[in-house]
């Protein structure tokens, strides 16, 4: 009688792509999948970037092929989504050294702050270097 009153054991299924595109994170878990995408292009793009900068300090005519290299326009978005993955994954690691050395900081309210902060300053070193980048001063 007492097996017949039992709750059925919860089944935990996969869940497929749909369902975790239609979940809500929020600001912190989002930043903490930004931190994880930045980190990963950052680790793909560095071959590449050492190779030019290898490639920049060989002579002035590779310096100067590579200077016009960067004028077009896919290069120059290439150069900026560079950095904005550097410049967001230094700000969110600056947030997570802040993080480790001071516990009262691992609240809530502290991590929805701090991950606004990092998505701010984050954007707007991201704009200067963009218009640097793209010739406004």
């Amino acid at each position: 009688m007492a097996e017949v009153l039992k709750k059925p054991r919860p089944e935990y299924r996969n869940i497929g792509i749909a369902q975790i595109l239609k979940y809500r994170l929020p600001l912190a878990g989002r930043v903490s999948i930004l931190h994880r995408a930045s980190g990963l292009i950052l680790f793909l793009l560095l071959p590449f970037a050492l190779y030019l900068f290898e490639q920049s300090l060989t002579s002035e005519i590779t310096f100067d092929t590579l200077k016009g290299i960067a004028s077009n326009i896919i290069v120059k978005l290439i150069i900026l989504v560079l950095s904005w993955a550097f410049l967001f994954h230094f700000c969110a690691g600056v947030r997570h050294l802040i993080m480790d050395t001071n516990h009262a900081a691992v609240t809530k309210e502290r991590g929805r702050t701090t991950s606004a902060v990092v998505l701010i300053v984050s954007s707007l070193l991201t704009l200067a270097v963009a218009a640097k980048l793209f010739g406004a001063f």
